[in-house]
């Protein structure tokens, strides 16, 4: 197999100009014999009036080796690279012991579905509920400002992830090309098949809810065992080995290989974690708010005239300025066509996130704006970093009306330093409702003094992006775990063995792509130990 890279081709191309391109650069003069498929599509919108598609191919043709040779000065034509995936183990048949996934977002579902794979008959344990009863739960506080502390948008089937964009993008070191096993199974489990190829593919919310589903069962066919509403409340360990885990309705199940996929929200597992003297570290993470733009805006500023074109869809963008007080601030979690939504999993907070469908259609474009921020600003405790985050959560709920509205203002008057008082041209997405005012007292005075900063210089960058109509939300504080459950080289907690701490729960991942390329490799490294 061969693979052709850097092939580029107008916006309004046909398969068979598509074709014609491969036969010339390979220097064929007819398609006898030869196949292709898609590697990758990406588009090139540096210059808007010529819009170009990139694509990297993978072709078979009859007599390889010899056209290979021929073409050896050519950069862009090679061997194409083996992206399958091969099992590093296999369970025999008379293994009793049973590993322990903890959390069902997509760590935790690529986990234990690779164990099964492999034959180890995981239990996977979820504090939050099967997708579709969380989803009510989770309309009910969009809908109804009633908020399920252990089924949101946090917890429950699926994690986080589900109501996001549904992106599967990263820009992790990838060499054994394990995220084309995530895509694979998604594929399998009814994601489109274009995530394959698409430079930045993505699923949508509610596509997510099937393909989880999907996911779900296929592990329970392989001899897995998936229960929701299993809180675990406690890990027993004994000379610095688990030995079993305690759920919050007392019952103990014995096992010396948990993998621990909590998700980045667990705060109340990060505590029972240290008092159990499992090795936690404080990290970095972001806090920020959520701005809103028309989305017809944001394609026109990076599609020019071909803005609304089918091929393209919904334009994005991604932006980074740091600030003359030391600070990043950067866009995070872009989501084109979405909505912001209430993203809180602890009464008396409020926390905005984003999210699309697959579609992405809906009237505004929005994307968090955060800032970074380091342990020297939460210093003390491994834990500093989640009290900082209730903290603002709580300023949130108080700014906005202390019933789960969140407290938002548009960008001229924030830039200025005015309360607003009324929205102008951009509505909006977030529910139960925005409260408008003044958002310099939802975070700490350098974040709110970088952004002030910042979206002036975003602007010229992308043109309107300053839009005084504009509508920022606050806040958001969950673009990662403020904590690192350190890991080995075998993936195993520092001093704790046979816990292997996993995913953006464990400062190891972000987002769908990350999270499930790190639980393939914990799910390997379970195998392997349980092997010996």
């Amino acid at each position: 197999m061969l693979r052709i890279t850097e092939l580029k081709l107008p916006l309004d191309h046909t398969a068979a100009d598509l074709l014609a391109e491969i036969l010339r650069r390979l220097g064929l003069n007819d398609a006898a014999g030869l196949s292709f498929t898609v590697f990758r599509r990406a588009h090139d919108a540096r210059k808007k009036a010529a819009i170009q598609f990139v694509y990297t191919l993978d072709v078979s043709v009859p007599n390889e080796a010899a056209l290979l040779k021929r073409l050896k000065n050519d950069r862009h034509i090679g061997v194409a690279p083996d992206t399958g995936y091969h099992p590093v183990a296999h369970a025999p048949a008379s293994l009793t012991e049973r590993p322990v996934v903890i959390g069902t977002g997509p760590c935790g579902l690529f986990a234990g579905l690779l164990l099964a794979q492999m034959g180890f008959r995981p239990i996977i344990l979820e504090r939050g509920k099967a997708v579709r009863e969380r989803t009510k739960d989770t309309f009910g506080l969009w809908r109804q400002r009633v908020l399920n502390p252990e089924s949101n948008v946090q917890f429950g089937e699926g994690g986080a992830g589900t109501f996001s964009d549904g992106k599967l993008y990263s820009q992790i070191k990838d060499p054994r090309h394990l995220g084309r096993k995530v895509i694979a199974e998604f594929i399998a489990a009814g994601a489109p098949p274009e995530i394959a190829y698409v430079s930045k593919p993505h699923i949508g919310t509610f596509r997510l809810v099937g393909v989880v589903e999907k996911m779900r069962a296929t592990i329970e066919a392989l001899g897995g065992e998936i229960r929701f509403q299993s809180r675990v409340d406690n890990l027993e360990i004994d000379a610095g080995q688990v030995q079993a885990v305690v759920l919050a309705s007392g019952e103990r199940i014995a096992c010396r290989h948990v993998v621990l996929a909590v998700g980045h929200s667990a705060r109340d597992t990060f505590e029972m974690l240290y008092a159990r003297g499992v090795h936690i570290e404080a990290k970095p993470f972001s806090i920020g708010f959520r701005i809103e733009h028309p989305q017809s805006l944001i394609d026109s500023c990076r599609l020019g005239n071909n803005a609304g074109h089918p091929e393209l869809g919904a334009a994005d963008y991604k932006l980074v300025h740091h600030a003359s007080n030391g600070r990043a601030v950067y866009s995070f979690c872009m989501c084109p066509g979405g909505t912001v939504v209430a993203a809180a999993s602890e009464p008396g907070r409020v926390v905005t996130n984003g999210m699309s469908q697959y579609s992405r259609n809906e009237r505004n474009a929005n994307s968090g704006i955060v800032v970074g921020i380091t342990p020297d600003d939460y210093p003390g405790h491994p834990l500093a970093g989640i009290a900082l985050q209730r903290h603002w959560e709580e300023q949130a709920y108080l700014a906005g009306g202390s019933n789960y509205s969140a407290p938002g203002q548009l960008v001229g008057d924030f830039v200025a330093g005015v309360a607003s008082t009324r929205l102008g041209s951009v509505q909006p997405s977030y529910t139960p409702g925005v409260q408008l005012g003044d958002l310099s007292g939802c975070l700490p005075d350098y974040a709110i003094a970088a952004m002030r900063e910042a979206l002036p210089a975003f602007a010229r960058q992308l043109r309107g992006f300053a839009l005084p109509d504009a509508v920022l939300t606050g806040v958001e504080t969950r673009t990662s775990a403020p904590i690192r459950i350190t890991r080995n080289e075998q993936f195993q907690s520092l001093n704790t063995r046979g816990l292997y701490p996993a995913g953006e729960g464990a400062g190891y991942a972000g987002g769908i792509l990350s999270a499930g390329v790190d639980g393939i490799k914990v799910a390997e490294a379970v195998a392997l130990h349980m092997l010996g």
